[in-house]
């Protein structure tokens, strides 16, 4: 079991009845299920809350590679069958970002120090495989929102959403977090960042991060409007 934090790890609710699980799996023989189908890549990286990066977690990337530009990910906690849906990620290029309007691009972080020091990582790939993705990822940015605050040990996805960002020197890092990952994954985060010595590191659009270069974490507003019923 891939556990992360002391946490309730069962969401609460009955046992599925045999009959809706008979239901399912023969559902998931005639289905097609097209956009989950289409995920290609299995990432696991470490996000911070944006307006606490003291507050970290480990997140399962499965993504699509809907073109060149742009990558869209479901994040869970673990790889298990019953993991969380936690969040999601998208992820564009440089060329995509540099399109965005600029009030919009606080929410978005590099993912260059992610590569270089190994916290993204595929488990379960040779390096040189994961070397060839790593590479084509270094130069994009990432919307990350997370709707399930599971280091707090939260049953159920409970309150607003958060912006997530990622660490960008090893001082923001959470290393004994790290070690539990590659204790569960098998992983050496040592030799993951020395595989990646000869990835050029690109220029990074000074737009980006913007949380870690004015030391002002971002959020999204919970709003309330007054509705037309009639």
């Amino acid at each position: 079991m891939l556990e992360y934090h002391n946490k309730p790890d069962k969401i609460p609710g009955e046992e599925i009845p045999m009959k809706e699980k008979l239901m399912c799996q023969g559902a998931a023989m005639i289905e097609k299920f097209g956009p989950i189908n289409s995920i290609c890549d299995h990432l696991v990286g470490l996000h911070c809350y944006a307006t606490d990066i003291k507050r970290q977690v480990m997140a399962h990337h499965y993504c699509s590679q809907i073109n060149k530009d742009f990558r869209q990910c479901l994040l869970y906690d673990s790889d298990r069958l019953d993991a969380k849906l936690i969040g999601v990620e998208y992820i564009v290029s440089q060329k995509l970002f540099a399109l965005l309007p600029e009030d919009e691009k606080k929410f978005w972080h590099s993912h260059v120090y992610e590569i270089k020091s190994g916290l993204l990582t595929i488990p379960n790939v040779p390096f040189t495989a994961e070397h060839i993705v790593m590479e084509s990822v270094i130069g994009t940015y990432g919307k990350t929102i997370h709707f399930w605050q599971i280091d707090r040990g939260d049953l159920l996805p409970i309150g607003p959403p958060q912006v997530m960002m990622s660490p960008q020197n090893d001082n923001q890092v959470n290393w004994d977090l790290v070690k539990k990952r590659d204790e569960l994954l098998k992983l050496n985060t040592q030799s993951i960042k020395e595989n990646r010595d000869d990835i050029i590191i690109p220029l990074t659009d000074p737009s980006s991060d913007q949380w870690f270069k004015t030391g002002k974490g971002v959020n999204l507003e919970v709003t309330e409007k007054n509705l037309d019923l009639q």
